[in-house]
């Protein structure tokens, strides 16, 4: 990997049931970042992790640091190994936004593992205190998912697009109904899937909005710095060149649309030609070839991985 790279990290939804446990069992850094963050949240992370069960790995306010432990663990180990060249960016899918601020050196380990747990839980208590759904609408282009979104909005029943994730694929996000109403406009309209998501919350939503101002100081005490590593956010789809933008952008990102598909061009307008994933599965990866079939794409998801890139390397 001589040419330019990125690195990227997934959010929500890429979590399963197993995720970290053989780099856990093959590298002695992974157990050390694994065991402090258990430490941390007073909850045993390896458990939840490596054996679920899978409803109490779904439950946000445990998928956020699970997922943000694991990915910042895979990433640690292959840095750890010699196995990576510098990045000319990071960029992370929103919750994956703080792993990548953790691989730009703004966001140290042990603070990331406490702001991804406060995040989960207080956006679980903004889905209880205000039900939201979020669905995912394929084969519809960008426009015509806003205006979509505008018809099934009705006063204090909000629905708008909430991750513009490749060509063709809009997450919305919103009240139940509204999203509901979107849903069966998406089908009308000649979507190819129109998909109400497992989820019973409405992130980057106006539901969010309450949980704003107790999440801005978490992140007001967090101990951020400049990036060392160019970080393009979400929600400019530009790097956060200022600790006071990575700020504004972590806690505006609650209610923000994730521009996902601009992120990845910009990065490649910037002359990156491989982007390496790391996190269970392969959602980004799929989603980037999706967006410019270009590029290289590597996955990061285990340990067997970071031998492939030793191979690699050699």
């Amino acid at each position: 990997m001589n040419e330019p790279v990125a690195y990227v990290f997934p959010g929500q939804g890429a979590q399963r049931v197993g995720m970290g446990r053989d780099v856990y069992e093959a590298h002695p850094l992974a157990r050390e970042l694994f065991d402090v963050a258990s430490d941390i949240l007073g909850l045993d992370l390896r458990r939840l992790c490596f054996e679920g069960p899978k409803e109490e790995l779904d439950d946000t306010v445990n998928t956020q640091p699970a997922l943000y432990v694991t990915s910042v663990t895979l990433w640690r180990v292959a840095q750890h190994e010699g196995l990576l060249p510098r990045p000319a960016f990071v960029a992370g899918h929103s919750l994956g936004e703080y792993s990548a601020l953790t691989a730009a050196g703004a966001l140290p380990f042990e603070a990331g593992v406490r702001l991804v747990r406060e995040r989960g839980r207080l956006m679980k208590a903004a889905g209880k205190r205000a039900p939201g759904k979020m669905a995912a609408i394929i084969g519809l282009d960008d426009e015509h998912v806003v205006a979509l979104c505008e018809e099934a909005t009705r006063p204090g029943e909000i629905v708008h697009v909430a991750n513009d994730n490749c060509p063709g694929q809009v997450v919305i996000s919103g009240a139940e109904a509204a999203v509901r109403r979107a849903v069966a406009l998406a089908k009308e309209q000649g979507a190819r899937r129109a998909l109400i998501l497992d989820v019973s919350i409405a992130a980057h939503s106006p539901l969010m909005a309450p949980i704003k101002d107790e999440f801005a100081r978490a992140v007001a005490e967090a101990p951020i710095a400049a990036p060392g590593v160019p970080v393009v956010g979400n929600l400019i789809a530009r790097p956060l060149e200022t600790e006071a933008d990575i700020r504004h952008e972590l806690v505006k990102q609650l209610t923000g649309p994730v521009r996902w598909t601009e992120s990845v061009r910009y990065m490649v307008a910037q002359g990156v030609q491989t982007f390496v994933e790391f996190g269970p599965g392969t959602v980004l990866t799929g989603l980037i070839k999706r967006i410019d079939r270009r590029v290289g794409r590597v996955n990061v998801a285990g340990w067997k991985d970071v031998e492939t890139l030793r191979g690699r390397k050699a």
